[in-house]
């Protein structure tokens, strides 16, 4: 059984889209394949793009990514590593994204997998100031978030989680009911047996065939909270 794979091409410029650098790139990409038993599905070429583009400014590159994603293919060939990217960061940025999502980038001239980490002191020296670099931006977030919600602590006195009952209007009028029956002097389950009568509905999820109703232990939550 073949393994299925996508091709990548790319020429930089514009007067080489007519060249042979598609040709040739497409002839080495097919020679190994046919050696190693590898079906090419589909074929992306980059048509007068520089290799010192990232992803994000590669139409062929994103729709390659796109349907990696989609199809489950998880080999990519290219005629050589400067196809990919010139510029060694990119090259880094870009195999990297690739080893993330378990794919796997083979230079067809040489036979060599690109997303296989090697010892080399530049890459790695690379590898590891983007990860540091990833590090810091969730730590700025984080720190970010924190700041955030002490801010709204401070001016709203909470500001996740459940919102506590009377945070709404209609349970506004709620408390001010029970508070009113409690001036009265009734008790806490007679006041709650008393919403239960009057149909007022508490802040509880509906469940078939249960009604929902006032309990004891509710009414006596939110009058000590107010």
């Amino acid at each position: 059984m073949k393994t299925k794979a996508f091709s990548y091409l790319r020429v930089s410029g514009k007067g080489q889209i007519s060249g042979d650098g598609f040709p040739r790139q497409r002839d080495t990409v097919t020679r190994y394949a046919k050696r190693h038993q590898i079906e090419i599905e589909r074929e992306f070429c980059e048509k007068g793009v520089s290799g010192t583009k990232d992803a994000f400014d590669r139409e062929a590159l994103t729709e390659l990514f796109i349907a990696i994603k989609a199809n489950g293919v998880r080999l990519v060939l290219v005629e050589r590593a400067d196809r990919l990217a010139r510029d060694l960061m990119i090259s880094e940025i870009l195999l990297g994204e690739f080893r993330k999502i378990g794919v796997k980038v083979i230079s067809a001239e040489c036979g060599t997998e690109l997303t296989v980490e090697d010892n080399d002191p530049t890459k790695k020296l690379i590898r590891q100031v983007l990860g540091a670099i990833s590090e810091w931006e969730k730590s700025v977030v984080v720190q970010k978030l924190r700041a955030a919600r002490m801010r709204i602590r401070k001016t709203d006195g909470r500001c996740e989680g459940r919102k506590p009952y009377g945070f709404t209007e209609f349970e506004k009028s709620v408390i001010t009911k029970m508070l009113a029956y409690r001036s009265k002097g009734l008790s806490i389950s007679e006041i709650a047996n008393q919403l239960n009568l009057e149909g007022i509905k508490p802040r509880t999820i509906n469940r078939v065939g249960i009604q929902p109703k006032w309990h004891t232990t509710t009414v006596q939550r939110i009058l000590k909270n107010v």
